[in-house]
């Protein structure tokens, strides 16, 4: 018998792998009820149907909710659901072609690898003060401020308004776990309206007196509406730190249950740095899953998935998936081989992935260098997400 796929259990939570093991060999495709989701669990599988054209973020663009079978959104969503469909991430084509270039000519290559010594400056001073400390919580005085601090600063959030943006992210983010309450719904719409309305005054200002900064540059930007501007700075905000939190929590997390990897990393960082990220990125993904609207009639494996259903591909498993990884329960800081999907595939392919990849090696590297025995006080618990799934607290003492 398959164990059971509990997204809101504990225990699942904490640890996956065993049952995403089990779909992807007796049931690759599968139907799970409460949801109304289909599960797709081998990389190949999951891999094709993020480029698949046939399947969507939304299907508005081509039908009604009516027209693809479903109920219209609820009316205390709407403000919801207009930051994030003025989003490139909850858009197809055209749409989402025509905002990703007009976005990409403000967050270029040139801007983000401009910010690296920023991003150094930043991880060092953080990870100064935590040793300083003697260490505490790895997720709050680490994961979590880098990339926030950095997004505000690329964005231009002045320092005084920096404390405002994690909860709005969490707050927004909870709208993305499975069949969220009336209680996140009610927090993530107040999280959509508050950090709207900052990010006009801000626009605004920015409008009248550029500074080099990412909202300065988007407001040039000819074509961009200040809806699609608001959109895109909450899409960087979330995307742009929420899974990179992930990764530093979950990746300690995992070095800590694997000390001989642990110590081969320290005796070698420079050169083993780069391929462990990756590792770390597929051995425990911060995105457990993706959805996608059906907006054809597929077959997957010989399962036929109508137009108008929902799947859901699992990124943990398909990074877990024997066919494509050697020995995938291993963690291998060297693995050569990883062509992971925590950044997803297709059209969708994240944005910020660069960026993300330079505050991981900061991160890492100072902690690294400057707190080289450091270690785990206690167990620490797993946040009640599944979808964004990472750790509560990480306390290590250096």
């Amino acid at each position: 018998m398959t164990p059971a796929f509990d997204p809101w259990s504990p225990l699942f939570v904490a640890h996956p792998y065993d049952v995403y093991a089990s779909l992807r060999e007796a049931e690759p495709v599968s139907w799970f009820e409460p949801t109304g989701q289909w599960l797709i669990s081998r990389y190949d599988d999951v891999n094709a149907l993020l480029r698949d054209r046939r399947l969507g973020r939304t299907y508005l663009h081509v039908a009604s909710h009516a027209e693809m079978g479903r109920p219209d959104d609820p009316e205390h969503l709407a403000p919801f659901w207009h930051v994030v469909r003025n989003g490139m991430l909850d858009l197809e084509p055209p749409d989402h072609t025509r905002l990703r270039r007009l976005v990409s000519q403000a967050f270029t290559a040139r801007r983000v690898e401009a910010i690296r010594p920023t991003v150094q400056r930043i991880a060092d001073e953080l990870v100064d003060e935590f040793v300083a400390d003697g260490g505490g919580d790895l997720i709050a005085r680490i994961a979590e401020p880098l990339p926030v601090t950095v997004i505000a600063e690329m964005l231009g959030v002045p320092e005084a308004d920096r404390h405002l943006l994690r909860p709005w992210s969490a707050d927004i983010c909870g709208m993305y776990e499975l069949n969220p309450s009336r209680e996140v719904a009610d927090r993530a719409v107040r999280a959509c309206l508050e950090f709207s309305d900052y990010l006009r005054a801000l626009a605004r200002r920015r409008r009248a007196e550029p500074q080099d900064d990412l909202v300065s540059a988007l407001t040039q930007v000819e074509g961009l509406t200040e809806d699609e501007l608001i959109g895109t700075c909450v899409l960087l905000l979330n995307a742009g730190h929420e899974a990179t939190v992930n990764t530093t929590g979950n990746g300690w997390w995992a070095l800590f249950r694997n000390p001989d990897e642990l110590s081969r990393l320290r005796a070698d960082p420079a050169g083993l740095l780069p391929t462990a990220i990756e590792e770390l990125m597929r051995y425990d993904t911060p995105a457990q899953m993706f959805e996608r609207w059906v907006l054809e009639d597929i077959t997957v494996r010989g399962v036929a998935i109508p137009r108008g259903s929902e799947v859901a591909l699992l990124l943990g498993s398909a990074n877990h998936d024997p066919a494509v990884f050697t020995d995938p329960a291993r963690l291998d800081l060297g693995r050569a081989d990883n062509p992971h999907i925590t950044f997803g595939a297709g059209i969708h392919y994240c944005l910020g992935a660069p960026l993300a990849r330079i505050e991981l090696a900061a991160s890492f590297g100072a902690l690294l260098a400057k707190a080289p025995g450091m270690k785990p006080v206690e167990t620490p618990t797993w946040k009640p997400g599944y979808i964004l799934r990472g750790l509560e607290s990480l306390l290590v003492e250096v």
